[in-house]
């Protein structure tokens, strides 16, 4: 069986990654994640290893069917149920106060 292992990832690696991401990084938060991503990096290679081709990929591992009940319409509110309570009304509508000043 071939090695799967990654190279292992250092820390050019990682602040060239965070300047692609227009991240800005210190040494320190750099030093920490070359080892948190390392450690992301072998948990992703020890998947790999397990991982063949005659076993099919899944989304869950029960099977499922429709799981949304059926779109049927019910009972819906009148126009003086759903504004009953509006502080403010425009004939059938709600009317809603500008919360922007002319600036924006």
């Amino acid at each position: 069986m071939p090695d799967t292992t990654p190279p292992p990832l250092d820390s050019a690696q990682v602040a060239h990654l965070a300047s692609l991401a227009r991240i800005a990084l210190t040494a320190d938060e750099i030093e920490k994640l070359t080892g948190e991503l390392g450690v992301i990096i072998e948990s992703i290679a020890k998947v790999s290893e397990v991982a063949t081709p005659d076993v099919p990929a899944t989304s869950h591992p029960i099977p499922l069917s429709n799981v949304f009940r059926p779109d049927v319409p019910g009972a819906t509110l009148t126009v003086e149920q759903a504004l009953s309570g509006a502080p403010e009304r425009d004939g059938d509508r709600f009317k809603v106060s500008a919360i922007l000043g002319e600036e924006q």
